[in-house]
């Protein structure tokens, strides 16, 4: 009987902690196989242990401390037995790692070209002109155009879709049997993450390669395997077909994980009467001002010949318990779009009103959420500290009052008051977003934006953090913007939704309206590519794809 590709029995992955000899339980007897030609999906929550499992088919705790229990073979070869020699040969000969971040894991400072021949090299006993044309090779297999050019870029010069495609491409050189990929559409929005996935699949079908997909996003997994495993807490909770998996979970805690999943037909979050639709044209005497306005707003990057218009004259206007969801894909100006109307961007032309009057730079009643919770908050400082910073921006002097106001708002986001003194690195990524969210209400704005505040979380916490701010709309009245590469969850939170694309704003309407009956072909491009959770319509989809791109 041939052995399987993939072998793991028992596996146990203990972590150190502290300098006491101390340890963590990251993951706790599991057990799975995988055949060659077949992906497994490993799905689960952050800490759930899934990507340590994936980094331990490869060796990678070696040396680090850890201690494993267990057995892991991988393409018949024990891992923990394994030479130096013999886990190099793995690494990327036998099995080769996609990770989530491409520029964590590319040189800054070398051609993509160089880098893939580089890795080819180590494997195989080529000259530097093979290796060179082994990585154009690739390159072009994994869909960059004009390979031979665009191997000379660097990582600087590629998109954060073709970035992924580089690190496939990077993994492939060796020709190896098993492909892991941790989380390796996390960051793309919806078309991109649709052209990795049929990537993928592709590979499979072309090569008879194993894949091992490491996702928290049940829908991407429902696109790309034949298998799911899931996982909490470091132990397999179930696993079983995705079809029959997806349709009849029989552990609670899978239907939890389905029922957290952000739905193109699922309902929306309540908040109470959605306003009315807000105009397009200036309020007349007798009505509220919408809490803030654009009237044709422009604003280009670059000189000369290499300028582009990130926004090219955007106009829309949000009143006040209203949310607009403004979605795109990456470089379609939505972001940039959403710090002019906070005042972090001056436009080059048009303007922005807030309550009805002309405004620039940034203003009170405005506040940003930004994606990543991690880059905006001072790992030096204490987060109650930062909460504190837009008060005494304000002028508040009273240490007992800020002090007081900070620990309440703590309590609303879901934290504790005793958090005040604790620093961002002891906060799980949904907690630095709830602090993120709570500094932004600290000077009681009237208008938030969010861009991206969950893009960067597991599915149950981004139900969380969306039904937060649905519940602090409600009590508060402020008008919320949320900027999202995912169309699920803007559809989940937003009264009226705005498309944008190549700086501009090609379909605007009610949430249901537009998601429901869209009338622009790029809206209904976007909805096409959104995972869903059916394998048999999701393999529906990547033959229409294939057939409009043939």
């Amino acid at each position: 009987m041939t052995p399987s590709l993939v072998e793991v029995t028992d596996l146990v992955v203990d972590f150190p902690v502290g300098g006491a000899g101390e340890y963590v339980r990251a993951v706790d007897e599991v057990s799975f196989t995988l055949e060659a030609g077949r992906a497994l999906g490993i799905v689960g929550e952050s800490g759930s242990g899934k990507s340590t499992v994936a980094t331990a088919l490869l060796g990678l705790h070696r040396g680090t401390g850890t201690r494993l229990g267990g057995t892991v073979r991988v393409g018949g070869t024990d891992v923990a037995a394994a030479s130096a020699a013999e886990l190099r040969r793995l690494r990327g000969g036998t099995a080769a790692m996609v990770f989530q971040d491409p520029l964590s894991s590319l040189d800054p400072y070398y051609a993509i070209g160089d880098q893939i021949a580089e890795v080819h090299r180590i494997h195989a006993d080529v000259s530097r002109r093979a290796a060179r044309a082994r990585a154009v090779e690739v390159l072009d297999r994994v869909g960059i155009p004009d390979a031979v050019r665009r191997s000379r870029a660097r990582p600087h010069e590629f998109s954060g879709g073709m970035r992924q495609r580089a690190l496939i491409a990077m993994a492939l050189a060796c020709e190896p049997r098993l492909l892991i990929a941790d989380e390796p559409t996390t960051a793309l929005d919806v078309t991109v993450q649709a052209q990795i996935l049929d990537l993928l699949h592709g590979l499979r079908e072309e090569r008879g390669l194993g894949l091992l997909l490491v996702t928290h996003d049940v829908g991407v997994a429902a696109e790309s395997v034949d298998e799911v495993l899931v996982m909490r807490g470091g132990r397999a909770v179930e696993r079983g077909e995705v079809a029959s998996l997806l349709a009849a979970p029989s552990q609670a805690y899978t239907r939890e994980l389905l029922a957290a999943v952000p739905r193109l037909d699922g309902p929306r979050r309540s908040r109470g009467p959605a306003p009315e639709a807000a105009p397009r044209t200036p309020a007349g005497p007798d009505e509220v001002p919408p809490v803030v306005e654009a009237f044709s707003l422009r604003r280009e990057f670059g000189r000369g010949r290499r300028k582009v218009a990130a926004v090219a004259g955007v106009s829309l206007a949000v009143h006040a318990g209203e949310t607009l969801g403004i979605v795109g894909e990456s470089g379609s100006g939505k972001s940039t779009l959403g710090r002019m109307l906070v005042g972090l961007l001056e436009p080059g032309s048009g303007q922005v009103r807030r309550d009805g009057v002309p405004v620039t730079g940034i203003a009170s009643g405005v506040q940003m959420v930004f994606q990543d919770p991690v880059s905006s908050l001072n790992p030096r400082r204490s987060v109650g500290e930062s909460i504190a910073d837009p008060l005494r921006a304000a002028g508040e002097r009273d240490e007992a009052a800020v002090r007081g106001r900070v620990e309440e708002l703590l309590l609303r986001v879901g934290l504790e008051a005793e958090h005040y003194d604790r620093y961002p690195h002891e906060f799980s990524g949904g907690q630095r977003q709830r602090v993120g969210i709570a500094r932004a209400l600290a000077p009681r704005p009237r208008l938030i934006v969010c861009d991206e505040p969950v893009s960067a979380l597991d599915v149950t916490t981004q139900a969380q953090v969306t039904a937060l701010l649905a519940e602090l709309q409600r009590e508060l009245g402020i008008a919320l913007v949320f900027i999202a590469h995912d169309l699920a969850v803007v559809r989940q939170v937003s009264d009226r939704v705005a498309v944008m694309r190549a700086g501009e704003i090609v379909e605007e309407g009610p949430v249901d309206e537009v998601y429901d009956r869209p009338a622009h072909a790029y809206t209904r491009q976007l909805l096409a590519a959104v995972p869903a959770l059916d394998p048999a319509l999701a393999a529906g989809r990547r033959r229409s794809r294939q057939e409009v791109f043939a």
